[in-house]
């Protein structure tokens, strides 16, 4: 421990402490999410789980909720319904990370946790910040417990990514594979050109580029959090592209997360990218991150956020100190090509006050227990336009004859205003609503809208309205995760 190190572990504990009692008094503070204990939470990084436990590292900013000097937060789970917040995991104390310790994984390996990030730094004077005056540096420590960590090892600088680069490469996600260990780091370079670099290495600490991975035109200037892995057979390299123009209702967020499924070797010319396929049709979804946990179920957690948005939308919690969370966890399967999203199990024993219904009649109120539920509508068949009203602040929209459904947000979206995806039949719908957030999935996880919202703490009721409708609805109460400080 350094000197800087001591004083910010004081000062958070000391801005921890006074603030607390803001979030308490917030009606938005969300009950079933991870959210930063005060202040801004951005990218889940590290996730894992370690000699039995889960382990959520994310991007943390105590001082200021919105944004500024960022740390990893941490908390950990042994089934991810009871939590305990672990303080701060890691600081900006060291020359190469002294702007902000970045996004980055957990490797397991040799029964230790090895963690990887981008150290930022920034430079002072005439930079532009894209070519110069901006430092992303590769650093691992090394944890035997998930909670106490060996000091910091510095193992690339931007000299090493390659001089086609420019200064923005970073978000390491590291694996094993063949006895030999492999690096992704989303990049930008000098043609401001989106592209994974690969990296390989036979030790963990000495890395080198061997590829990199782009598609065949070019997708936005900037790649970031990438994530590659095999699924059900299937490899699958999930980013989030920066610089991609609307095309109709696709790529409306100002920056997008999504995934290519890829033929061949990586690490070779020899591979090809399907087209990239957005993940989550909401207006709050990005840097999602996945692992595999001793189950074998390969789990994404995303940040229920994005980047710059200060000129589109806003979230009013920022009056209570703080802003953001992560969503929900999800496991992840291969259908046809294509990546489904389902909640995890575990959420089930959340469930309270169950209330099931029978669809009847073209209209069905129903008063919500609490301001936390989850909704499961199964259809026998839905070939007339369907409308769900949630707390009269947030819609779900199906065009049958468009086949389009949209998620629709009137004043309390706080500038969200609509998004949609095609879909050709749809079967069910599974919505989870926290005080201030909408997770849905349509057809068990086909595709997927996150979003917050922030509708009037009077309203508590859900509305079914359509023609023709056959099916059953349950409603549930959904409880609080616990957290333990």
């Amino acid at each position: 421990m350094n000197a800087l190190n001591r004083d910010l572990k004081k000062l958070t504990q000391i801005i921890e402490e006074k603030e607390a009692g803001r979030i308490l008094k917030d009606s938005y503070a969300l009950k079933f999410h991870i959210m930063p204990k005060v202040g801004w939470l951005n990218d889940p990084n590290g996730l894992c789980q370690f000699k039995g436990k889960y382990h959520v590292f994310f991007q943390y900013s105590p001082f200021d909720e919105k944004g500024g000097l960022k740390f990893w937060g941490h908390y950990t789970s042994i089934d991810m319904i009871h939590w305990k917040n672990e303080n701060t995991a890691l600081y900006a104390d060291q020359p190469f990370d002294c702007h902000g310790v970045y996004s980055g994984s957990a490797l397991i390996d040799e029964n230790k946790m090895y963690l990887y990030y981008t150290g930022n730094v920034k430079q002072v004077g005439k930079h532009d910040y894209v070519t110069t005056g901006r430092e992303h540096n590769t650093v691992m420590v090394v944890s035997e417990d998930g909670k106490t960590f060996t000091h910091k090892e510095l193992l690339m600088t931007n000299e090493d990514y390659g001089s086609e680069m420019t200064c923005h490469v970073r978000d390491p996600k590291v694996w094993k594979e063949d006895n030999m260990y492999y690096m992704v780091q989303g990049a930008r370079d000098k043609k401001d050109r989106g592209q994974i670099l690969l990296f390989a290495s036979e030790d963990k600490i000495v890395w080198k580029v061997i590829n990199k991975i782009q598609s065949e035109d070019v997708f936005g200037y900037m790649w970031e959090c990438p994530d590659f892995f095999e699924l059900d057979g299937q490899k699958v390299l999930l980013l989030s592209p920066q610089g991609i123009e609307a095309d109709g209702i696709k790529y409306n967020n100002i920056y997008q997360s999504g995934y290519y499924v890829v033929e061949g070797d990586i690490t070779t010319s020899e591979y090809a990218l399907s087209g990239f396929e957005e993940m989550d049709r909401g207006f709050d979804f990005y840097a999602p991150q996945t692992f595999i946990d001793e189950q074998g179920r390969r789990i994404l957690i995303g940040w229920m956020g994005l980047p710059d948005i200060d000129d589109l939308y806003s979230n009013p919690t920022t009056e209570h100190g703080w802003q953001h969370a992560l969503t929900i966890p999800r496991e992840l399967h291969m259908k046809e090509g294509k990546l489904i999203q389902q909640p995890i199990e575990e959420l089930k024993n959340l469930r309270s006050k169950v209330v099931g219904l029978e669809l009847k009649e073209n209209n069905t109120k129903i008063q919500l227990p609490a301001h936390t539920f989850e909704l499961e509508l199964m259809l026998e068949t839905l070939k007339k336009d369907l409308k769900i009203i949630i707390r009269k602040g947030a819609v779900l929209e199906y065009k049958a004859e468009e086949k389009v459904i949209s998620l629709i947000f009137d004043e309390c979206g706080y500038g969200r205003d609509k998004r949609s995806v095609q879909i050709e039949v749809v079967k069910n719908i599974r919505i989870f609503g926290d005080t201030s957030s909408l997770e849905i999935f349509l057809n068990d996880g086909e595709e997927v809208f996150t979003s917050r919202y922030y509708p009037s703490t009077e309203e508590n009721q859900i509305e079914v309205e359509g023609i023709e409708l056959n099916g059953k609805l349950n409603l549930w109460e959904m409880k609080a995760i616990t957290i333990e400080n």
